[in-house]
């Protein structure tokens, strides 16, 4: 999954700490719909992951509390979503790419994020993460509750078997992604991939996450 809708810019577009941020109402929606849709499929789950900042661990309690499962919640750092730089140290010219560069097409593993990690070093702390959950055979079903970037990092290894980033494998907030995976290396099959139980067809909106974020912080940049 990814994590329940945040607000990450208040309402004057200035950002707020994205190691803090909590789950807005409509996250909170979206993480109990998660949680009955696997409620009512029978879905249980052996092991929860989470990247451990709040909106992950939010998320991940509030899909337990509709499948009630009393199951301890990991926490695994490595899954952290991508770390953007400083906004305010970002030209004009160059903010829109910025926001947007990193979630569009092939994109190249030097690829920064809002001036801070590149593509290539998310990759590299993500795959051999997956790879370690992998080899553990004490699990059948296992739920990670993450984030954007970092399900784009896995879904593109799924499909690929490449240390490759697919930036257009859309992740709406509070969305399900279905894999199942074997003992060998590219032993891999994708079910499904964002799907959103509140709103399945997603038409609320025509603008990708960052679409949306970066026009929300331009109000304030341009002040």
């Amino acid at each position: 999954m990814r994590h329940g809708s945040v607000t990450y810019f208040d309402a004057s577009g200035r950002p707020v700490l994205p190691e803090t941020v909590p789950l807005n109402e409509l996250g909170r929606a979206q993480a109990s719909a998660a949680g009955q849709a696997f409620a009512q499929a029978g879905v249980r789950f052996d092991r929860v992951i989470v990247s451990g900042l709040p909106r992950t661990v939010e998320t991940a309690t509030r899909v337990l509390a509709e499948t009630g499962q009393q199951i301890a919640i990991e926490t695994w750092p490595a899954l952290e979503e991508i770390r953007g730089g400083r906004l305010s140290s970002i030209p004009d010219a160059q903010l829109r790419e910025a926001f947007t560069g990193v979630f569009e097409g092939v994109v190249p593993p030097d690829k920064r994020f809002l001036g801070g990690e590149s593509t290539g070093e998310l990759m590299d702390r993500v795959h051999p993460a997956i790879a370690r959950l992998r080899a553990d055979p004490g699990w059948d079903t296992v739920l990670l509750v993450l984030h954007g970037g970092v399900n784009c990092a896995i879904l593109s290894l799924a499909l690929t078997g490449q240390r490759l980033f697919l930036g257009n494998l859309a992740q709406t907030a509070g969305c399900i992604n279905a894999l199942d995976v074997g003992e060998a290396q590219h032993d891999w099959v994708l079910r499904f991939v964002n799907y959103t139980p509140p709103a399945p067809l997603q038409q609320a909106s025509r603008s990708t996450t960052m679409e949306a974020l970066y026009a929300q912080y331009l109000r304030a940049r341009q002040k």
